[in-house]
């Protein structure tokens, strides 16, 4: 577990960092994603998730959810093409879960790539912390954040 700025991101996760996503491949070829810790901090409390509807195409740099936050309301953008195959239910009905768990029961959507490639850009394992480091020190997060 790499800790940054008091938040954590696993190390087997494969992270966008400009865009604060993160990306769990799953057995079945889908891969599980979600905002960072880090992202859940700085939305504030998280009071609604709003997916893309199931079976709905989306692009790379496209949005494929919104979060509004008592600080932030914006775009999940997705890091590659894919399809939507599952949304968490229980983050709609509870969107709190997102800053409580971020990596738990805060997940957003179960997502099918569209190419076997879709982790080119992404940093994971000792990447990670040199990535994160870097990208906070431009202060590239307060753009979005304005």
């Amino acid at each position: 577990m790499v800790r940054l700025q008091d938040c954590e991101f696993p190390e087997h996760l494969h992270y966008d960092v400009d865009n604060q996503i993160w990306y769990e491949p799953l057995p079945d070829g889908t891969v599980r994603t979600g905002f960072t810790m880090w992202a859940a901090n700085l939305m504030g409390d998280v009071l609604v998730f709003t997916p893309k509807r199931l079976g709905r195409d989306f692009e790379k740099d496209r949005s494929f959810a919104v979060v509004e936050g008592g600080k932030w309301v914006g775009s999940a953008r997705a890091a590659f093409d894919g399809i939507v195959v599952a949304h968490n239910e229980l983050l709609v009905k509870k969107p709190e879960l997102l800053n409580q768990q971020a990596y738990g029961d805060g997940w957003m959507l179960i997502v099918r790539p569209s190419h076997e490639d879709w982790r080119r850009g992404l940093v994971t394992g000792a990447a990670i912390a040199p990535t994160f480091e870097a990208w906070f020190e431009t202060g590239a997060y307060r753009d979005r954040t304005a």
